[in-house]
């Protein structure tokens, strides 16, 4: 987080803007036809992709209360400056204020997270998300969802999280996958009152909450849940964690392993982030899903 209480989001232009019918033809066709192509529709504006209304939302809360850049979104994308113009060409018809931008004609954006200050990466690469998290910064894959363009709580900006291995470190998840349910629960009783090591997720949860506390309680514009498949007794380490961090939580939901999509779309998400692809499959079909192949569950099987 940072010390003028920003929220750095940096996006992908494949997760910002849909470019399927684009990608699909740069693997098909080859470079020169992807450059071709883009060059000479530069100016018809692309349609929206599946972070485009998360970005909108989360660039709107600058002119709420006393106006000022509580988020900025950076683009990073692996087009070339050329092709690139027909991205910004579009920011600029759909009237988003992003102005800061990487284009690495080919190579991995991601390197470019750490000296942006970006809090959070969100991509429809899952190679460059997978080496923005083994860098150390928060990163999703952004998965084709279900869910209209205008889904969501359209008040407020809502924001769910996974706990363990998203928010909070697999530590625990860790006991789960080697020893199961019971030595998990087991092993969060005896540990309950010791917070949880940070996740991938922390800061943004933190910066979140920074925006929050500008405003009263029941009239922020922001509203954050941790949606989790734990139950009773495993909530309480949860609970004193965010406690010790200081973070106020809006929503906790302890579902004890049902499937969460409903949960989500009750709660409006704008945006769920969770590290198992089974949860996440459930969610994409009710609201827009990040994965966050971080931690123990993504290593087996």
């Amino acid at each position: 987080m940072h010390d003028d209480r920003k929220l750095v989001v940096a996006i992908s232009s494949r997760a910002l803007f849909d470019l399927e019918d684009s990608h699909k033809m740069f693997e098909d066709e080859g470079v020169e036809a992807y450059c071709r192509y883009q060059i000479e529709h530069e100016n018809e504006p692309l349609a929206q992709g599946a972070a485009f209304s998360l970005v909108k939302k989360l660039l709107e809360l600058n002119t709420l209360g006393e106006p000022r850049e509580r988020v900025e979104v950076i683009l990073l994308s692996r087009n070339s400056a050329d092709t690139g113009l027909r991205i910004f060409n579009s920011i600029q018809a759909h009237k988003l204020p992003i102005t800061r931008a990487a284009f690495t004609n080919g190579g991995s954006p991601f390197r470019y997270v750490e000296p942006f200050g970006a809090d959070v990466f969100l991509s429809s690469d899952p190679g460059d998300v997978a080496s923005t998290l083994e860098a150390g910064f928060a990163a999703a894959t952004m998965l084709p969802s279900g869910t209209s363009k205008e889904s969501g709580n359209q008040d407020k900006l809502c924001i769910a999280f996974d706990g363990d291995a998203v928010v909070f470190s697999d530590e625990a998840e860790q006991v789960y996958q080697k020893r199961g349910l019971d030595a998990f629960a087991d092993h969060e009783v005896k540990a309950a009152k010791k917070p949880l090591p940070g996740g991938p997720f922390r800061n943004m949860l933190a910066a979140l909450h920074e925006i929050q506390s500008e405003f009263p309680a029941d009239e922020s514009p922001v509203r954050t849940a941790i949606i989790t498949a734990r139950s009773a007794p495993a909530h309480e380490r949860v609970i004193r964690t965010l406690r010790a961090w200081e973070i106020r939580i809006d929503e906790a939901v302890f579902l004890g392993g049902l499937p969460k999509g409903e949960f989500l779309r009750t709660f409006g998400a704008d945006i769920f982030f969770d590290d198992q692809e089974g949860h996440c499959d459930s969610a994409r079909k009710h609201v827009p899903t990040g994965h966050v192949p971080n931690g123990v569950a993504n290593t087996i099987g």
